[in-house]
């Protein structure tokens, strides 16, 4: 299974930001967005604010793969859906306190009932 490296977890944890690139079906990407992600459990996760409606997430949700900008990691990704409901509390609190000081209303969009069903975890592929 493939995993991050201790100099990829370094690299991404010290930003707030990443670029994300959903893949289109003719196998080429999309321009990026920028998104919040946490770290749980050395793994990442992302939200769609928007929840499934939102369209970067469609986007994902039609191919699953994709491509991320992060701190200097440049990665391809597989977009795993998440619903287990203790890694989901987990991500809540991670998300809360990573990005509280960008104030409570923008925080708590990200674990809306709507962002909570838009929730991805990132596992990277080869290049």
């Amino acid at each position: 299974m493939n995993t991050w490296t201790n100099d990829e977890l370094t690299k991404m944890n010290a930003i707030d930001e990443l670029h994300l690139a959903t893949m289109k079906q003719d196998g080429t990407l999309r321009n990026p967005v920028t998104i919040w992600f946490v770290c749980v459990n050395n793994e990442f996760y992302i939200r769609a604010v928007k929840g499934p409606t939102g369209l970067w997430y469609r986007h994902a949700i039609e191919r699953h793969e994709g491509h991320i900008d992060a701190g200097g990691v440049t990665k391809n990704i597989t977009f795993t859906e998440v619903r287990d409901e203790n890694i989901m509390k987990e991500i809540d609190e991670s998300y809360q306190s990573k990005y509280s000081n960008y104030g409570a209303k923008i925080v708590t969009s990200t674990v809306t009932p709507q962002a909570r069903a838009a929730t991805f975890k990132l596992i990277p592929r080869e290049q």
